[in-house]
């Protein structure tokens, strides 16, 4: 991997073929690898539209993400594009490593669904479409 390239975690609408997944690709980033966070995190959907993940010191699960290699000039922009309420920050995954990852803020999560016992948006959103 290039060094001057950034790794970031994306656990919702920026994974491969989901909505925002475009801004991923406009700015040339690159898909590396399918990971999972290390089990600190719990997850909201925000109206079904998108979740939103935050670090947990007590009774968090390991959440499915995406990391991709990002230009560190197209990190700005994939934040300015992302929903109200979601930020960067450091992420833990199972292997180890820590690398930036998009999270929710908590006032963000009030009064929303908690979907964490699903692991993952795409777990939780197949779950909503009729069998």
């Amino acid at each position: 991997m290039n060094d001057s390239l950034v790794l970031l975690a994306v656990n919702g609408t920026l994974m491969r073929g989901l909505e925002l997944n475009p801004n991923m690709l406009a700015v040339g980033a690159s898909f590396v690898r399918e990971s999972a966070t290390v089990p600190a995190y719990r997850l909201w959907t925000i109206g079904d539209r998108h979740p939103a993940m935050v670090r947990q010191t007590v009774g968090g699960v390991s959440v499915a993400v995406e990391v991709w290699a990002v230009p560190p000039a197209g990190l700005a922009s994939i934040l300015l594009k992302e929903p109200p309420g979601l930020s960067i920050g450091k992420v833990k995954l199972t292997d180890g490593s820590e690398v930036l990852g998009v999270l929710g803020e908590p006032a963000l999560c009030e009064g929303q669904r908690e979907i964490t016992s699903f692991g993952g948006w795409r777990a939780y959103t197949a779950s909503l479409k009729p069998a």
